[in-house]
């Protein structure tokens, strides 16, 4: 879309919408399923979500990064759209932070700020980029994504981390944190264009499936722990609330900003952009809330019911805004 150009895209009819919903509705059931067999991995094997959570966090994440900021083009355009993600990431958690911290005392205000910042971008949104957008701007997806990576590895990671641990302390935690420095030795090998061969191709593609797999399990691990007195309306109003109105307004906000003024991001990446902020709480909520011991029970709940509501609420928004 040029430079204060409106859109003149005929708008689709009922039929059409219908159709497109549908299809997209049909699209996301399989990662349902995945969650489903992540509980069942709980109730039927007693599988461990603080060992799944451990390799997320400390492994997987690592590599995925190091694999993502290594073969990042290095355009104006890959530096604004993590660039914004990240910021409105950081908006939302430092301002639900501070309007929380005095209601809950017990670690709730930290993941509420996590949660109500972070959207499942990797674990979700990137295979729905890849069912609704195909191959050709897939990429965007991915380096979208990295914003919120960089948010969730640093203020994020520490957030969450505070809700139980003292401010040296969780300072402390997230200098061992290694997907800081994978983070960090991408980008610097992309900058200086150093070559590590493709020996290692297969095994990142490897850890790609694996990422999203384990991700989304890891939502249905933290449900089967979860009980009725761990349902917390206030907090899950809260998070829904800035998950699905406030980050999509800002986004909006961002992309009418940058059409009227800027003209930085194509029509792809305003695409993106609408799905990454459209996506549910992410399941790495579960993942860190379960690290740092705070309030997984309610993270899980949250990013369940999130998850649930984003199986009607992605194909609507898409059906309307990205076709």
């Amino acid at each position: 879309m040029a430079k204060g150009q409106a859109s003149k895209e005929k708008p689709i009819c009922y039929n059409e919408a219908m159709e497109i919903f549908s299809t997209l509705l049909v699209k996301l059931i399989p990662l349902y399923l995945i969650i489903l067999l992540g509980y069942l991995s709980v109730k039927l094997f007693k599988t461990e979500k603080e060992t799944i959570a451990s390799i997320l966090i400390y492994i997987m994440t690592p590599v995925i990064l190091f694999n993502g900021t290594y073969n990042l083009e290095l355009t104006s355009g890959a530096f604004f759209l993590p660039f914004s993600h990240f910021i409105t990431c950081v908006i939302i958690s430092l301002v639900v932070w501070a309007c929380t911290y005095k209601i809950w005392k017990d670690g709730t205000s930290n993941i509420a700020a996590f949660a109500s910042s972070m959207g499942n971008s990797g674990y979700f949104g990137i295979p729905v980029a890849l069912m609704i957008f195909g191959e050709e701007i897939f990429p965007l997806a991915v380096i979208t994504m990295l914003g919120g990576v960089a948010f969730q590895i640093t203020l994020g990671y520490f957030i969450t981390a505070n809700g139980n641990h003292t401010v040296k302390e969780s300072l402390h935690m997230l200098a061992k944190f290694p997907a800081i420095y994978t983070f960090a030795l991408g980008l610097l090998l992309n900058i200086y264009n150093i070559d590590i061969g493709t020996a290692l191709e297969p095994a990142f593609d490897l850890f790609t499936g694996a990422y999203s797999v384990l991700g989304m399990m890891m939502i249905g691990m933290g449900l089967a722990g979860a009980k009725l007195k761990y349902f917390d309306l206030k907090f899950i109003a809260l998070t829904f609330f800035n998950k699905f109105f406030v980050w999509p307004i800002l986004t909006l906000g961002i992309i009418y900003l940058d059409t009227m003024y800027f003209g930085v991001f194509t029509e792809n990446m305003q695409k993106i952009m609408i799905l990454m902020a459209i996506v549910p709480i992410a399941a790495n909520t579960v993942a860190f809330a379960t690290e740092h011991k705070v309030q997984p029970e309610k993270a899980s709940i949250a990013v369940f019911l999130s998850t649930l509501f984003a199986l009607i609420y992605i194909p609507l928004v898409a059906t309307f805004f990205l076709y």
